[in-house]
């Protein structure tokens, strides 16, 4: 773990002072579970839950904030089963999937979604005619209900198939009226609007937060972290924390602690609730 500034170690400290009233946002791909070519088979970290569970007592909640439908993360993070042992601990397990269309929570455990975005449809009608214009027919497309993510992962060059494809899918999806958010070897078309700041928003208000820790690793993740700092405004405690990986390296200028990926945020977690403990 590694404090990027005079600045960081302070705010750690500050945190710990109003832990009991502070909300643990996280992402998950890239966070709580490693980037792999197959986004359908990224299951959560071996020591995240019970490194949750740990935390739980001292926290005011914790909220999973992702561009996954929530569907799948439910189940590649065995979410019934972490809401069970944080609920055990007296904290409740939130969950906003796909940027925050979607929620899901440990006391409320079905899943609220809005209708698709309007556009959508002829948007992935018109993909295969593109990604092979493009030399990127092999490029891997994830419908997932309300978006669609093209991965360029598994391509044999994925850097320069991501930089290829980049503009011409931003200019399909503004022909649909759709929103364009770039990742790490993935580009994701969605409604415009909607993001993770959104969600952070909503839940330090839901829980009268007077802390928030966020960890990401993507692009998607900057607005969450924007967003920290108008809670930071408002008298907040706070917390920015960089999932860092070769490929990805945009919130490390964001942060106040960059760790290495969903093993340091473990690791972080974990000592966070030891800290805590110790106070």
């Amino acid at each position: 773990m590694e404090f990027t500034n005079a600045d960081a170690e302070r705010r750690w400290s500050d945190l710990l002072t109003v832990l009991d009233g502070t909300v643990v946002g996280l992402d998950f791909d890239g966070t709580l579970a490693p980037i792999v070519d197959d986004p359908t088979s990224a299951g959560i970290h071996p020591d995240a839950h019970e490194a949750l569970a740990t935390l739980a007592p001292h926290v005011a909640g914790v909220a999973i904030i992702t561009g996954r439908p929530a569907e799948q993360v439910i189940g590649l993070g065995d979410l019934d089963a972490l809401a069970d042992r944080l609920a055990a601990a007296g904290t409740e397990l939130f969950l906003f999937g796909q940027y925050g269309n979607e929620r899901w929570r440990g006391g409320h455990r079905e899943i609220d979604t809005p209708e698709p975005p309007e556009g959508l449809r002829e948007f992935v009608d018109a993909l295969p005619d593109l990604l092979e214009e493009k030399d990127a027919d092999g490029a891997f497309v994830e419908e997932k209900g309300l978006a669609v993510a093209v991965h360029t992962r598994r391509l044999a060059e994925p850097e320069a198939a991501f930089e290829r494809l980049l503009d011409p899918l931003t200019a399909l999806a503004e022909e649909h009226d759709l929103g364009v958010e770039p990742g790490r070897n993935v580009v994701e078309v969605r409604a415009p609007g909607v993001h993770k700041g959104m969600a952070v928003a909503e839940i330090a208000q839901r829980l009268g937060a007077r802390g928030f820790l966020f960890a990401g690793d993507d692009l998607g993740d900057v607005e969450a972290m924007k967003q920290l700092d108008v809670l930071a405004e408002d008298g907040l405690r706070v917390l920015k924390v960089a999932s860092a990986s070769p490929e990805q390296q945009a919130l490390v200028a964001l942060a106040d602690v960059v760790v290495k990926g969903p093993d340091g945020v473990v690791d972080l977690l974990t000592r966070l609730a030891h800290d805590a403990a110790e106070r």
